[in-house]
Order: C-alpha cells, then structure tokens, then sequence
C-alpha cells in the first residue's frame, strides 16, 4: 500500500505513466495469428507413442490437437486438450513447456527448434473460449453422491469438474473471494491478462453440478470433521499457505514483504499506477514467484531490481527461460549469496547484508566474504510451505505435506489431496491439475464400488 511511511523509504506509486503501465503489463507472449498457428501445426510428425504426449503431466494427446488445428478444427483440437486437462487454456500459458513436452519433441533430434506446442495449445483453447458454441461435456445422471471438495485452486478445480462429469453433486469450498488459486492470485499480470483465469472458471463450472461457497477455510468456518460427517468423500487441495523464512532476523521494517502477497495485490489491482514499489528491490530466491516478483516490479517503474539465489543458476527452480526473460527485462540475477542481515533503519529497509557462498565436498558453505546490496523494498521469495494443523493430526503427513497414494488417498478413510498440499510433487499448476483428474476417478470408483 501507498503510505506515508512507504513514500518516507522510498517506495512510491505512480512512477510511469498510464500509457507505459498498459504496455508493460500487457501480454507477454501474444498468441498465435491463424496463419502462423497453421503453418506450425504443419510441422508437427504426428508421432504414434508421441514422447511430447508421455511428458505432458496430463497425457494430452498432443498430435491429435495439433493435427486438429492443421484441419482449422479448432473446436476439436480443445476438446482433445480439455478432455485431458480442463485447465488447458491456463496451462498454455504458464507451463513450462521447455522443459516439458517441447523438450520431449522429436523434432529437437533434427533441429534446434521444436514445435511450439504451448502456443498452439493456447491458440485452440482461446479460440473455443471465444466461440464455445455447445457445452463439450454433459454430466452423467445424477449418482445421488456428494462431495466437498476444499480449495479452488487447480487441484480442487479439476477434481470438482471430473466429479460432476461423473454425475455426483459437488460443494467446492475456498478462502478467497475469488475461485483459481494460483492461477487467479500467484502468477504475473502479463501472462493470463484480459481476467483469462475467470473465464475459465466460469467454463469449468458450467457444466453443473458445483456450488461454491467462498470465504470458507478450514480450521476457521469449516472442519475436516464435519464435511465428513455431510458429505460422502472430502478432496483437500490447500495449496501452500505458509511462506518460508529467510532464516536471519527479519526487522519489523516498511519495505520487506512475501513476495506472494505483492504478486497477489498486482493481479488484484485495477488500476496499477496507485502500486508502489521501490526504487531498488532485492528479491530473494530463485524460483518462478521470484522472477514474477521481479520483473513485475522493473514494469512498476522500478530503476534497479536483483535476484539473489543461494547456489547456482543451473539449481534454480526457475527455468532457463524465465531466467532469461528476468534478464531481458533489465533484472540482475546474482548467484551464490545467502541472505545474512537484512538492514533497516528508522522502521524501514535500506538494505541486505549477504554471505557469498559455494559448494564444498556437495555442501553450500559460506566463504566468508560478504557484501550488501541497498534497496528500499525487499521481496521473500525463498519457498512456501503446508500448513497442517487445520486437518488435524488424523492424516499422515511425509515431509511436511500430505501424503498420499498415486490416486491421491490419504491415510484417513474417505479423504484424498492433490497440488501442492500433497507431497512428492514438482508444484506444477498442470500436475495440480493431473491430482485432481486422478483423485477424481478414484473418488467415483469408491462412491460407486
């Protein structure tokens, strides 16, 4: 927020111009014209046992879509896509299709460029979203079952959906106003611009069946207790709730914030100009939420903006495309430093004191050199963690999430998870989506076994 005291340390709104905020935080990647979707979907081999469809996390038939779009069937190619992932249209534009299906792409065997499978994705699912024309999917009749599914996100999203496909009733309870998750709250402005995460909400649940009740967390409005006792199944896709610490003291300091809530108040801005940042932000970490941070912050107005990772940029969670689009839009990225002190004074940040560090004999050491970066903003973005005590101890928990088997049960009779609450993931939105595709299954094989 825009304060006094933020304005005293430097951190200010309103440093563009209204023309230059709707052009930095316009489309990242615009989609494919027609012409340019045809002309790469003709470079696909349409591979039987496609490797691009194995590394999709939801088996989209990726060469049946794209054959589809070389036909100018639009309407089929999405339908092969949401069949698969209901999500898909969000999917396109945040999953890291370089190291996933473009990466498995046969054409990499004989060139230098695979097909852009992402792109052509997002322009089949736009251009069924533009013109839906009749529903895909009909629900099956009515089972009689119902279900609570808790957390909106695109765990809880896929699973509502599998679930009402299948006939049964569906209560999807979340915290937040909105309905999406990560998807609505956690990624850049630039890349699901024009309230492209609602619409797909309002596609999703169109096809019936699923009420939603908002501003319901559990622990606090709802109980794991209770929905059991009213309902037939409980599907969890909390997310990640908690966020990590920078394991030094963290000052009581104007300036110094989650780097998650500063991602989430930008995409629930209406008009950016009143958003202040600083005019030297430090943000710590090395991860997708970090590079958001970042580069949302230089299209703020910020002048100088790092990001400070422990080890090096090949250990970063951040692929090496998104480290190399935080770099093009003027982001330092230092390797090899860990947080040591973060400065402040007069109850605001002024800087971070970091130790250098490397490797020795596998293990991050410290050097013993230090130096200090000033800025007056400072964004955490060092990890989130699962915050357990609304479900109580009656679910096994491995590694401080929830643990499950492959179809997403968890050890309590009649509960499954999925996302990020559940462990052993990578923290996908598109394997968020596969949990509550499968948990979904499952969940009606149980209710009707």
């Amino acid at each position: 927020m825009d304060t006094p005291a933020s304005r005293a340390c430097g951190i200010h709104a309103a440093r563009l111009n209204l023309a230059d905020y709707a052009a930095n935080f316009s489309d990242a990647h615009p989609p494919l014209t027609k012409p340019q979707a045809l002309i790469e979907a003709e470079r696909c081999y349409y591979c039987h046992d496609a490797p691009c469809a194995t590394a999709c996390p939801t088996g989209i038939d990726i060469p049946s879509f794209i054959h589809r779009i070389a036909q100018d069937n639009n309407r089929g190619a999405a339908r092969a896509i949401l069949e698969a992932n209901p999500l898909g249209g969000m999917c396109a534009r945040v999953c890291p299709t370089e190291v996933l299906c473009e990466q498995a792409c046969v054409r990499n065997t004989n060139e230098d460029k695979p097909v852009e499978i992402g792109s052509l994705q997002r322009y089949a699912t736009d251009a069924f979203f533009a013109q839906p024309g009749a529903p895909l999917f009909q629900r099956a009749a009515a089972t009689g079952k119902r279900v609570a599914v808790v957390g909106a996100g695109p765990a809880g999203l896929a699973c509502a959906h599998g679930l009402a496909v299948r006939g049964h009733d569906v209560v999807l309870f979340e915290a937040r106003p909105k309905l999406g998750g990560v998807n609505e709250y956690g990624l850049a402005s630039y890349k699901t611009t024009n309230n492209f995460a609602q619409k797909e909400v309002e596609w999703l649940l169109s096809i019936g069946g699923i009420e939603v009740r908002t501003g319901q967390q559990l622990g606090r409005d709802i109980t794991l207790d209770s929905l059991l006792g009213a309902y037939d199944a409980v599907f969890l896709g909390l997310g990640l709730q908690g966020v990590n610490a920078l394991g030094v003291a963290e000052p009581t300091a104007t300036g110094l914030r989650n780097a998650v809530d500063f991602i989430a108040e930008l995409r629930q801005s209406t008009d950016l100009s009143t958003l202040p940042v600083g005019r030297r932000v430090v943000v710590i970490g090395g991860g997708m939420t970090a590079v958001d941070a970042a580069v949302q912050s230089r299209k703020l107005g910020a002048e100088e903006v790092t990001i400070v990772y422990r080890r090096g940029a090949e250990a970063m969670s951040a692929s090496a495309v998104e480290q190399q689009w935080a770099q093009t839009n003027g982001v330092t990225i230092r390797h090899w430093a860990a947080p040591k002190e973060v400065l402040s004074e007069g109850g605001a940040v002024k800087g971070v004191r970091f130790a250098a560090t490397a490797l020795s004999g596998g293990k991050l050491v410290e050097t013993g050199e230090t130096f200090t970066l000033d800025a007056d903003m400072v964004l955490k973005a060092i990890g989130q963690t699962f915050v357990a005590e609304p479900v109580g101890k009656s679910i096994a928990l491995e590694g401080g999430r929830i643990a499950t088997d492959a179809e997403g049960q968890t050890s309590l009779a009649r509960v499954w998870a999925g996302g990020d609450c559940r462990v052993g993931g990578r923290d996908l939105t598109v394997e968020a989506v596969e949990h509550g595709k499968v948990a979904a299954v499952s969940i009606h094989a149980a209710l009707m076994a």
